[in-house]
C-alpha cells in the first residue's frame, strides 16, 4: 500500500539497526548517522536544523532557549561530582552555549527497584545546590520505577529553558574564517575520573572530574561584548568529536594545534596507561569558544579571570577553505585529519 507524501521505507537498512543502536554516547560516527539518517529527517525543522546544543525560539517577544538531556553515569558517585549535579550543570551548560542564561529545570527520574532512599537523597540535595550554585530553580518533574534488573540504579533526565538577549546570536553558522578557536581549560578530567572509579584504577593523586556550571565565563565574554560566533561544551566525544560536527554541520575547514591543546600530566598518562587519545575524552566543565579573532585576546583576558576557565588557551582557528574538515598539527609539524571515532571510547561517562 502506498500512501502520497508518507515515507514507509526506513533509511537506514534494517540489518544495521543492532550494530547503530550498540553504539554508546553521542561521540561516535554510527550514533550520528542514526541522528542524521534518522532522527533529523523525522523530525525535520528550521530549529532542530540547527544542530545546537539547544533550540533558540521566540515566544510573544522573547528570545528562549530549550534543551534536554539524559544522564546514565556508572558510577553515580565520581570524584568530583555525582549524577545530581551533572544532570543540572549539564542542561545549564547546553543552555549557555546558546548564549542563554537558564532559568527553569525539569527533572525526571527512573529509578530501579531496590535503590536505598539514602543514595536518592544525597542525588536530590547535590541537585539542590547545584541549581543553587547556577541560579536555576527545579519547578516540575516526573518519577518512574522500574522492576529490578530493568534499569541500573537511577537514570536522570533534566530539560531547561533560559533566556537569550535580543542581540545575542550564537550557532554554528555564525562561523567566520578566521575565527580564533578557544578552549576554556585543560581536557580529559572527567571521562579518565569515571573510567579510574569504575575500574579500581589508582594513580599518584586522585583525578578529578571537572564537572561545573559554564555560565559565569560565557555570559562574562557576552556582557563584555567580545563578537561570539559559536560556543560547545565538551562531552561525549570531547574536543574532537564537538570540533568535527561544527565543521561538517558549518562545511568550513578548522584548523588546530596539538602543542597548544592542555592536557594535564595524570590524563596524559592514564590515556596512555589506557590506549585512549585525550583529545576524545570526555569533559563536564569546559567549552570551545569561536570567537572573532580581533577579540581573541580581550576573550582570553575574560575567561582567565573566572576560576573555571582560568586555563584558557587559543589552540587555532577557522581556515578559508570550505572543506568541512579539521586538521590537526601534530607535535613534529606533521598535519592529519581529526575524524569521529567509529564508537564512544568510554561508554556511560555522562
Amino acid at each position: 500500500m502506498k500512501s502520497e507524501g508518507l515515507h514507509l521505507s526506513c533509511p537506514i537498512p534494517l540489518q544495521d539497526y543492532p550494530q547503530v543502536l550498540l553504539a554508546h554516547g553521542g561521540g561516535g560516527k554510527l550514533m550520528s548517522q542514526l541522528i542524521e539518517k534518522l532522527f533529523l529527517p523525522a523530525f525535520a525543522n528550521p530549529w532542530l536544523d540547527q544542530q545546537h546544543d539547544g533550540a533558540v525560539v521566540e515566544l510573544d517577544g522573547v528570545r528562549v532557549a530549550f534543551s534536554t538531556d539524559s544522564y546514565v553515569v556508572d558510577p553515580l558517585f565520581f570524584p568530583g561530582g555525582d549524577i545530581g549535579a551533572l544532570a543540572v550543570n549539564g542542561t545549564v551548560n547546553d543552555l549557555a552555549m546558546c548564549g542563554a542564561q537558564a532559568r527553569f529545570l525539569s527533572v525526571a527520574f527512573i529509578i530501579e527497584e531496590g535503590l536505598s532512599m539514602e543514595v536518592l537523597w544525597q542525588v536530590t540535595q547535590s541537585m539542590q545546590r547545584a541549581a543553587r550554585e547556577t541560579g536555576v530553580v527545579l519547578v516540575t518533574g516526573d518519577t518512574k520505577v522500574v522492576d529490578r534488573g530493568k534499569g541500573d540504579k537511577l537514570f536522570i533526565n533534566t530539560a531547561g529553558v533560559g533566556v537569550v538577549g535580543q542581540r545575542i546570536r550564537v550557532a554554528p553558522d555564525r562561523l567566520r574564517a578566521g575565527d580564533a578557536v578557544l578552549v576554556s581549560g585543560d581536557l580529559g578530567r572527567h571521562g579518565i575520573a569515571i573510567m579510574a572509579q569504575r575500574e579500581g584504577l589508582v594513580f599518584e593523586s586522585v583525578v578529578e572530574s571537572d564537572c561545573a556550571p559554564l555560565v559565569e565565563p560565557v555570559m562574562a565574554l557576552l556582557k563584555a561584548g567580545i563578537e561570539v560566533h559559536c560556543l560547545r561544551d565538551l562531552t561525549r566525544g570531547g574536543l574532537a568529536s564537538a570540533l568535527v560536527e561544527i565543521a561538517e554541520c558549518t562545511g568550513r575547514q578548522i584548523e588546530i594545534e596539538e602543542r597548544r591543546i592542555p592536557v594535564g600530566e595524570q590524563v596524559k598518562g592514564a590515556c596512555e596507561l589506557l590506549g585512549l587519545d585525550p583529545l576524545y575524552v570526555a569533559n563536564e566543565g569546559r567549552f570551545v569558544a569561536f570567537v572573532a579573532q580581533t577579540h581573541a585576546e580581550m576573550a582570553l583576558e575574560i575567561l582567565h579571570a573566572c576560576p573555571v576557565a582560568s586555563g584558557a588557551v587559543c589552540i587555532g582557528q577557522v581556515s578559508t577553505e570550505r572543506s568541512a574538515m579539521v586538521l590537526l598539527e601534530s607535535l613534529i609539524g606533521v598535519r592529519r585529519i581529526v575524524d569521529r571515532l567509529s564508537g564512544e571510547q568510554l561508554p556511560r561517562i555522562c
